[in-house]
């Protein structure tokens, strides 16, 4: 069976689905039905999507679609599952990154086979969720037929995926959450201490978005441990004994955080070659 020739239906009408849905139509796939908690929610995704048919039960999506996209918040997953009566050989796939295809188990209790597709990016809002999907690599956890189904997906949806086992999904996510939310956070943590000269937030973050988007460039281009910049990947004590005396009269916390990633910092110098081991000592000794 090929994927192109599987009617599609999501349960959950929110960002994640929305995009997924708008994705899928647009690559000729046969989105057929929706349903969500809130009408205007599967309003919003059937209007995007020509012959998609919003329908008011889960149970009737699972009636009319042969492949199945669990969209909802990870808190609900389970309980919508085990609500419904599936069919066998059906496909019945959720979305979530943290949680693995166990949470699926109702559906196997009807022969159905169940998988998991979780777009590793950042969704915003609806739009940008759209618009992100290309090129995103996808964490997919099925077993045959589903899962060359669920790889042929992420293909055409222009993206890369990597396959999983259960025991991997948590970290997976934490992982995820390191190198986008904390990212967030860290931002915020540096413009905040450009408030303390008297600079806006909104002013500092787009002072800051160039050096970003420099940051990533250099990961994208030139690699870890390569592109490592700064203070530690060049052994300037000088510098960072300035910057905790600094961070000491200003802000407790912000100085226990600079050091913890400073210490995390200092393998990526030395793997870079630009500093040797007895920087990486006194690097050391200066940060605990």
């Amino acid at each position: 069976m090929k994927g192109k020739d599987i009617t599609i239906g999501f349960i959950g009408a929110g960002t994640t689905g929305t995009a997924l849905a708008v994705r899928l139509h647009e690559k000729k796939y046969h989105v057929i039905a929706a349903a969500s908690r809130t009408l205007a929610s599967a309003e919003s995704l059937a209007a995007r999507i020509t012959g998609c048919t919003i329908y008011q039960s889960a149970q009737s999506v699972a009636d009319e679609a042969k492949l199945i996209f669990i969209t909802t918040p990870d808190d609900v997953i389970e309980k919508v599952v085990s609500e419904i009566n599936w069919h066998e050989r059906q496909f019945v796939v959720h979305c979530s990154g943290a949680h693995s295809v166990d949470i699926l188990e109702p559906a196997t209790k009807y022969r159905a086979i169940t998988g998991c597709l979780h777009p590793l990016q950042t969704f915003a809002g609806v739009m940008q969720a759209i618009n992100n999907i290309p090129g995103s690599t996808f964490a997919i956890e099925a077993e045959e037929p589903l899962l060359s189904i669920l790889k042929s997906i992420t293909i055409t949806l222009e993206g890369d995926w990597v396959e999983l086992k259960a025991g991997d999904k948590v970290l997976y996510h934490a992982a995820a959450v390191f190198a986008c939310n904390y990212l967030v956070t860290l931002v915020k943590l540096a413009t905040d201490l450009w408030q303390t000269f008297n600079v806006s937030q909104g002013k500092a973050t787009k002072a800051l978005l160039p050096l970003l988007r420099g940051t990533l460039n250099n990961i994208e281009t030139i690699g870890l441990p390569n592109c490592l910049t700064g203070p530690i990947a060049r052994g300037d004590l000088g510098t960072i004994k300035k910057h905790l005396s600094a961070l000491e009269n200003n802000n407790q916390l912000l100085l226990n955080m600079y050091k913890v990633l400073g210490l995390h910092t200092i393998p990526i110098a030395l793997n870079k070659g630009k500093i040797d081991s007895d920087k990486a000592g006194k690097l050391e000794e200066l940060l605990k």
